[in-house]
């Protein structure tokens, strides 16, 4: 990353920009301990002629930090995400450098495979030896036949073992979680089992609904299993997070889950909880049953980051979506996230740093 052609992006933060609290007046009590640790650092991996989504960050046995990220050709426009998307990876010496492309390593592979129009939704974890690399595939451009999928490694370099069936179905018709299985959060737990958290809706309620922001009501349920290459097994008690119940179609969706000692901590989007602009912090001692949200990170806005006026291809500007923590030496230190925008006016990463 060039951090100086970022500054340009940047202006002198207001008060209202350092102090959260003072942004969200009777929500000042919702912003999370984790909302005021970020700093801006600025924008990443912008490549002219794609956007580029899904950034998922880890650092290697060598220090340096790799990204995988989905990304789709820029004519495809923002909804290329859904029939068109390849999974690539990227080094950098260190989260504020610049990230070297290294190459495709997960394309869509045509009919005949669950995955055959679009590979999304990256999250790298490296578990029992080996690199895990959970994502979304789909056969028909539609998210009807999203799946979420394993593909493993034994080096960050590959080769990658590409998974013939998906990891996780969904539920039948009529189920919460009957349109697809989507947006893969995992934690290996403590007690040696493979948690799988997985976003889903209702078919009916998506094909049905009225909401002027989004359809359906996502929510996010919880498999588990004994193996890390399954069967993963669906929670009875799913779904573990169901916002259906504050009204107005409050739901979220891009969970990154991890443990802190001994305590489940998630980051989200929100949609519509407090607004549709910025990001959820939720604790659980559980796994299963999740504490009320906070705020996790903010709109661009809020930080002071100046940007073009969008064109109208653009609808979600100036908001971070896909939240993914970089972990070194076990704690976290960055959060990866992405939005729309940059000097292309597609979409790139936007890092923020985790102050202590």
């Amino acid at each position: 990353m060039e951090r100086r052609k970022f500054i340009q992006y940047l202006s002198m933060a207001s008060a209202v920009g350092l102090m959260p609290g003072l942004a969200l007046g009777n929500d000042e009590d919702h912003v999370s301990a984790f909302a005021k640790k970020l700093k801006p650092v600025g924008r990443a991996l912008e490549m002219d002629g794609y956007y580029v989504w899904c950034n998922s960050p880890i650092e290697g046995p060598d220090g340096k930090i790799h990204v995988f990220f989905s990304r789709w050709v820029a004519s495809k426009k923002m909804g290329g995400w859904i029939n068109g998307s390849e999974i690539c990876h990227a080094i950098a010496d260190t989260p504020e450098s610049e990230f070297k492309f290294i190459d495709v390593i997960l394309a869509p592979r045509g009919p005949g495979y669950w995955d055959a129009t679009t590979c999304h939704n990256p999250s790298i974890k490296y578990v029992d030896g080996k690199y895990c690399l959970f994502f979304m595939g789909n056969n028909n451009g539609k998210t009807n036949t999203k799946r979420i999928g394993l593909a493993t490694a034994p080096s960050l370099d590959g080769p990658w073992t590409r998974p013939d069936a998906p990891l996780l179905l969904p539920g039948p018709e009529g189920a919460w979680d009957d349109h697809c299985t989507t947006n893969p959060a995992f934690v290996k737990h403590p007690n040696g089992q493979y948690w799988l958290f997985y976003k889903s809706w209702n078919t009916k309620e998506y094909e049905t609904g009225t909401d002027p922001l989004v359809k359906g009501n996502r929510k996010y349920g919880l498999a588990i299993a004994d193996k890390l290459e399954g069967p993963y097994v669906k929670y009875e008690g799913n779904p573990v997070i169901d916002y259906s119940g504050k009204g107005h179609n409050a739901q979220l969706e891009d969970a990154f889950v991890w443990l802190d000692k001994g305590k489940f901590k998630m980051l989200a989007r929100d949609m519509g909880v407090y607004n549709h602009q910025d990001g959820l912090y939720i604790e659980s001692k559980t796994g299963k049953k999740w504490n009320e949200p906070e705020i996790a990170y903010f709109n661009a806005d809020h930080y002071g980051i100046v940007q073009p006026p969008p064109p109208k291809y653009l609808n979600k500007y100036g908001r971070f979506e896909r939240p993914q923590l970089l972990f070194q030496k076990g704690k976290p230190t960055y959060m990866f996230t992405t939005s729309q925008g940059g000097k292309y006016m597609t979409a790139s990463p936007f890092i923020f740093k985790i102050e202590s």
